[in-house]
């Protein structure tokens, strides 16, 4: 069985990195991937808030709200990052900036 993603797709931009570890895909994060992060953490915590249907767990629902928020966030914008060093979105800034390093 090949578990290879991109034996069923090819990238249609710019490859940085085929395999970027995680350090390189989290400092590559942009400024749109943290303002995803926040609003949909900010969402799941105001969800987690209104579904706590009694008073006492209003605060422990907004907390876990948060939690499943941050993790979603988090692994949002990873995908983001992660798919643009690979190639699979548009990178013309990545490609700039790593250009410039590599030079």
């Amino acid at each position: 069985m090949n578990t290879d993603i991109t034996a069923s797709a090819k990238p249609e931009y710019p490859v940085i990195d085929r395999n970027p570890p995680f350090t390189k895909t989290v400092a590559n994060f942009n400024t749109l991937d943290y303002l995803r992060l926040t609003t949909i953490t900010g969402v799941s915590v105001v969800v987690g808030y209104l579904s706590g249907i009694k008073p006492g767990i209003r605060g422990p629902s907004m907390v876990t709200g948060g939690l499943i928020g941050v993790m979603g966030g988090f692994m949002y914008a990873y995908q983001n990052s992660a798919g643009r060093l690979m190639g699979f979105f548009p990178n013309e800034g990545e490609v700039a900036k790593y250009k410039t390093f590599s030079s």
